[in-house]
């Protein structure tokens, strides 16, 4: 992203806000920091502190919150008042380990004044630092949870929501001093995981990876009508092994294939749209998925491979609409084949063929039982080696400034989880989300006695929430809220956790594209010059099938055969049903079949993609049924058309 107006767009447009462009001796500085603590993080990997990962955890927040408040703010040189807060944050983020660890986890449930007063203090500067990386939205939730916690013995006792209160002292003991506070999971997979998946991205971005992936995709198509499309899908698909923004890699990928798409006639909102779904779908896939994958793994205490696992299927099904459209649109559109200058594609796989080594490893290691910490760290090195082909002179150097963007780059997430933990904690305390659960399930009942009419029903109300909420807040914060309030509303109609914890995640990531923010969205059409609201509407017509399918995860039982969960021929036709539907979607977006698909068949496909997709024998036949009623009156409108042409 050297490029400053592709910096600028993403900087404007991301969910994450912008880092300061730092004077060259403050840059120097916090490089030196960043590198220090990725040699942190390393050794946590092999040689973990004896007292445990709290104690870790602890100390991670103490050197990274300070560096956040150097980094983060307006200007190229942070401000005295910067300072006393970065100074400050070390200071209250390191108490717990002041005057002795263990007599601090004693004190649980009775902190001295002291206690509270320097976790309150450690409260609000991870609400500012939230503030300063995501924007004032997180904050706010945060404050209302607080308040919620406090005051919620002051609301009618008839309210369901109403609880006992608790006292402050508590509520911050609650976030200092107990495992689902600033310390609990979510904290703890952004130290441990996040952080290096970061690193390992920036090093497979030092070693030219980046560069290898566009080259080898231009390759693979090179001159065709629907090449251009199908370039631009694969980069992104490749790409965002580098990056775990949407928006980032919507940009990143838009710089490179835009004037191709551009030479072949693609209107610049159908462009757009196709940049942001492909953008988008590159942290929806594995092997790296979102940060929000990693919190996953560990609510649910699997193996990060199971996740990879169960994302297989659904990215299969989210690239094949992708690529149903691509083929529409090229065909509606007229999309002219484009003279690509790129070396054949054997040439450039035999030159980068290394680069593919690393995500190799991470997938060979984690079957081999090696935990996921530790394969990507191999990988790291992996892809730190492979550098040595490109960059002999300066590579000590290359390395060095990987490790410290990687870490760097992870104080947006960092600040995320440690603030989710008010929120987690808030819940857990209250009981707040299991009556937020209640509520949402009785919503569903009050409209209907059917078991399966209610849940579909809550998911669809469930869909609909975490979009929203995703517009507002992170995509990792997004997951968090959504898991301990949505996840048990799911769980108690009878859903499996693990496709709960998947419909959750697709839905919070689908954030980035939904109008009417839809950031990655907007970052393409700033990029392409089209229309913002028309590239959205583009977006939504390429990530349809992505919003439908993971309703097929939780509305049957066979929707767990789409994640792979179960025996191979369930999920053979379950992927075949689900194919079908959503190439009968792709028929209704994309206005093309056989040729162009006029409105009676695009609306007979509605019916045939819904019945598809509601994984059961009678309404996988019904769908079937509606799709060759739809082929069958294309072809015979079809042929009409052609009679009437004169010849």
């Amino acid at each position: 992203m050297a490029n400053p107006d592709l910096a600028r767009i993403v900087a404007e447009h991301d969910e994450e806000m912008p880092s300061r462009s730092l004077a060259p001796r403050w840059e120097r500085a916090l490089w030196i920091a960043g590198l220090l603590i990725s040699l942190l993080v390393l050794k946590q990997v092999f040689f973990p502190f004896a007292k445990g990962s709290q104690y870790y955890l602890i100390i991670f927040l103490a050197v990274t919150l300070p560096l956040v408040f150097l980094s983060y703010g307006k200007g190229h040189t942070p401000p005295w008042w910067d300072w006393a807060l970065a100074a400050l944050a070390f200071v209250v983020g390191a108490y717990p380990l002041v005057g002795g660890y263990d007599e601090f986890l004693n004190r649980q449930g009775q902190l001295t004044a002291l206690d509270v007063a320097a976790g309150a203090v450690l409260l609000v500067l991870i609400l500012e630092a939230c503030r300063r990386t995501t924007g004032w939205v997180l904050p706010v939730v945060c404050l209302a949870f607080i308040a919620y916690a406090y005051y919620g013995g002051f609301l009618p006792p008839e309210w369901r929501i109403a609880h006992s209160g608790i006292d402050f002292s508590q509520i911050i003991n609650g976030f200092f001093n107990d495992s689902s506070g600033f310390y609990g999971i979510p904290l703890d997979v952004a130290a441990t995981y996040i952080v290096l998946f970061t690193i390992y991205g920036a090093v497979l971005n030092a070693s030219g990876a980046g560069k290898f992936f566009v080259d080898v995709s231009f390759a693979a198509f090179r001159k065709s009508r629907t090449a251009p499309g199908r370039t631009a899908a694969t980069a992104g698909f490749l790409l965002g092994t580098v990056s775990g923004s949407g928006t980032a890699t919507t940009v990143s990928l838009g710089a490179v294939t835009w004037p191709m798409l551009r030479k072949a006639g693609y209107p610049k909102e159908n462009a757009g749209g196709l940049l942001a779904a492909s953008g988008i779908g590159a942290i929806l896939s594995p092997p790296t998925l979102g940060a929000a994958a990693f919190i996953i793994a560990e609510y649910l205490q699997v193996s990060y491979l199971s996740v990879l696992v169960w994302a297989i299927v659904p990215t299969l099904l989210y690239y094949l609409g992708i690529a149903l459209a691509v083929e529409a649109d090229a065909r509606r559109f007229g999309a002219r084949p484009v003279d690509v200058d790129a070396p054949r594609f054997l040439d450039v796989l035999k030159l980068g063929w290394y680069h593919l080594l690393s995500l190799g490893i991470i997938i060979v290691f984690l079957a081999l039982g090696i935990p996921v910490y530790k394969a990507v760290v191999y990988a790291t090195g992996v892809a730190a080696l492979f550098a040595l082909v490109n960059h002999r002179r300066d590579w000590a150097r290359l390395i060095a400034d990987a490790l410290s963007t990687g870490v760097r780059s992870a104080f947006p997430v960092i600040a995320v989880c440690a603030a989710a933990g008010v929120i987690t904690s808030t819940i857990t305390k209250t009981g707040l989300g299991q009556t937020l659960a209640d509520w949402l399930v009785g919503m569903a009942s009050s409209l209907t006695s059917s078991e399966a009419v209610i849940l579909m029903l809550t998911a669809v109300f469930s869909a609909v929430a975490v979009s929203v909420l995703g517009l507002a807040v992170p995509v990792t914060a997004s997951f968090i809220i959504s898991w301990v309030v949505i996840g048990p509303a799911l769980m108690a109609l009878g859903v499996e956790p693990a496709e709960t914890a998947m419909f959750i995640f697709y839905y919070a990531v689908l954030s980035e594209v939904t109008p009417p923010t839809a950031l990655a969205a907007v970052a393409a059409a700033a990029l392409t010059g089209g229309d913002v609201m028309k590239t959205m509407w583009q977006t939504w017509k390429y990530t349809l099938p992505a919003f439908l399918v993971p309703l097929a995860f939780v509305l049957t039982d066979a929707g767990s055969a789409l994640l792979l969960r179960g025996p191979l021929l369930d999920s053979v036709w379950a992927f075949g049903a689900s194919a079908l539907g959503v190439a009968a979607l792709a028929v209704l977006t994309g206005g093309w079949l056989f040729g162009p698909a006029r409105w009676p068949e695009r609306l007979l496909c509605v019916p045939a993609a819904l019945f598809l997709l509601y994984l059961q024998p009678l309404t996988i036949a019904i769908g079937a049924g509606f799709l060759v009623v739809a082929v069958a009156v294309h072809l015979v409108t079809r042929g009409r058309v052609r009679d009437a042409v004169p010849q």
